[in-house]
């Protein structure tokens, strides 16, 4: 039986990315290999999981970590007709083998920081949409591997994880008010050959200016198709 530790369990519908707005059930994982500044996922030990019975009931019951397969597969078969079923975190590829053993009945979305290559290839048959980061240098702190190593791995992930007929991948870049324009376009162009698209997602409540982003689309639009889209659960007040 394979398990891992899980923060929460709900049903809402997907706030980011060209999915907005598509409902979903969601599988949080705890831990994370990286420290990103913008991060809402609590740290530290995790003794339960939170699932919501109800979609937007706010009202949850207790599950002791960790979770099997087998219980997180009834849970979110539970919640019925569902687009998909979003593994986030942290980083969901920190348990590649429980992913591999899940049987929700629907297709699986990941959302990664992709800096695990080694993980990835464990998951990639079973994935069909890959939200995959790739983060800018200035919201990573206290992280042990240079930002070349990390941008090398990222690179890797999106080759293993690329878009196929199989696999809808896009690439979620997440703007603090300050970025280098000219690396997030040369990190483009490194994984532009395995994706469908970039999403330039402005942190909530420290966003660029939007002269900047809009500049940064219009340079990209010449590499992929570049859409600017925010976290509208958050705009919303919702999960």
């Amino acid at each position: 039986m394979v398990s891992a530790p899980l923060l929460e369990v709900f049903c809402s519908v997907q706030g980011e990315g060209p999915f907005l707005g598509a409902r979903q059930v969601f599988i949080r994982f705890a831990g994370c290999n990286l420290a990103c500044d913008y991060c809402d996922t609590p740290t530290g030990e995790t003794p339960h999981c939170k699932v919501e019975r109800v979609p937007g009931s706010g009202e949850f019951t207790l599950v002791a970590n960790p979770v099997s397969t087998e219980l997180a597969s009834e849970l979110a078969r539970s919640y019925g007709k569902v687009h998909s079923l979003a593994l986030t975190g942290g980083e969901p590829l920190l348990y590649a083998e429980f992913i591999k053993a899940l049987d929700a009945g629907v297709p699986l979305y990941l959302e990664s920081n992709m800096t695990l290559p080694e993980k990835a290839r464990k998951v990639k048959n079973v994935i069909s949409i890959v939200a995959g980061d790739f983060k800018v240098r200035e919201v990573l702190h206290g992280v042990r591997k240079s930002y070349e190593e990390l941008k090398e791995a990222t690179i890797a992930c999106f080759k293993v994880l690329r878009s196929s007929r199989e696999r809808y991948t896009f690439c979620k870049i997440v703007l603090p008010s300050r970025f280098d324009a000219e690396e997030v376009l040369a990190n483009v162009e490194s994984v532009k050959e395995y994706i469908s698209m970039v999403v330039l997602q402005p942190v909530w409540q420290d966003a660029p200016p939007q002269e900047e982003i809009l500049s940064l689309q219009e340079r990209l639009l010449d590499v992929v198709e570049t859409r600017i889209i925010p976290q509208t659960h958050k705009i919303l007040g919702m999960r």
